[in-house]
């Protein structure tokens, strides 16, 4: 089940960087770095190490980094970097990048491990707690809490992925995960503690970290004055059966491995199957593993 030589996961920044829940997590890396040099001398090293590189950004916050990501791509000529762009907010990126690494340790191919990076995020649940969603503007924001925004000492329970979701203080609840999550939270200005006291609690959360507050959070959600909070799965036993559970298809371009509808390295889809079909049968597939591990359970 551990790989010898691990694909070697990426991020943009080192503050999406998590702490290793044990010392069999492999580190990431930051890429792309500031100049366009140092990114190519770095993404070519890290392929003679690796083998293999999986680089996470998110297509809507970090376009200049995604710009780089691409050249330096285009420039190695290399089918061994895979650009994923994952719609996520910062800490359920990080999330996503710890569970990638902790993958990487594991005897996954490095076209199962890429193309993972959806069907992994989809179990990630990403908010936020806001002091104001007046320049919210990745979740839908009624006219009424934009107005209520306004009002001194409101505060916002805001739910960006898997489903948006907007409530405000006191007047309704987040809906949770169905299954054992660990959450992480990442405090900003002012501090408070509803996400650990109150939702923690009701999502029936199996642990709780506190990590630092990345830098783009505040822009990523129109406000300094934020808590941010992430919950998944993190038990790597967790995550290899998940993973596993999903029928492995062959990229007929590039011929790596897969799960899903498409490849993770060159993006191409699955052929002659719609889409629809590939991701409903890898959603049963997958919600069957998961529903077999019940809160409190890993």
């Amino acid at each position: 089940m551990v790989s010898s030589v691990p694909t070697a996961i990426a991020v943009t920044s080192s503050d999406l960087v998590l702490p290793p829940l044990d010392r069999q997590t492999p580190p990431a890396v930051v890429q792309p770095q500031d100049t366009l040099e140092g990114s190519l001398v770095g993404m070519h090293a890290l392929i003679e190490q690796h083998g293999y590189v999986i680089a996470l950004y998110s297509p809507t916050a970090q376009q200049s980094a995604a710009r780089r990501l691409h050249t330096v791509r285009s420039v190695l000529e290399s089918d061994r970097i895979a650009l994923l762009g994952i719609d996520l907010p910062p800490l359920g990126l990080a999330l996503l990048c710890q569970q990638l690494r902790q993958l990487s340790a594991c005897d996954f191919s490095p076209g199962v491990l890429a193309s993972s990076a959806r069907l992994l995020a989809h179990y990630i649940y990403s908010g936020a707690l806001l002091g104001s969603v007046a320049k919210l503007d990745r979740v839908p924001v009624s006219l009424k809490s934009h107005a209520k925004s306004w009002v001194p000492g409101a505060q916002f329970a805001v739910l960006a992925h898997p489903k948006p979701q907007l409530v405000r203080i006191g007047e309704g609840d987040l809906a949770g995960p169905e299954f054992g999550t660990r959450l992480l939270v990442a405090s900003g200005q002012p501090p408070s503690d509803w996400v650990t006291s109150t939702l923690a609690p009701a999502w029936q959360v199996q642990g709780v970290a506190n990590v630092p507050l990345p830098a783009e959070s505040a822009r990523w959600w129109g406000t300094g004055k934020l808590v941010e909070f992430a919950a998944g799965l993190y038990d790597v036993s967790v995550l290899y059966q998940l993973v596993s559970s999903v029928r492995r298809e062959s990229c007929h371009w590039c011929g790596l491995e897969f799960i899903g509808d498409r490849c993770g390295f060159c993006a191409a889809p699955l052929p002659d199957i719609p889409p629809t079909a590939t991701t409903a049968a890898a959603a049963t597939a997958t919600a069957t593993a998961v529903r077999a591990l019940p809160r409190g359970t890993t």
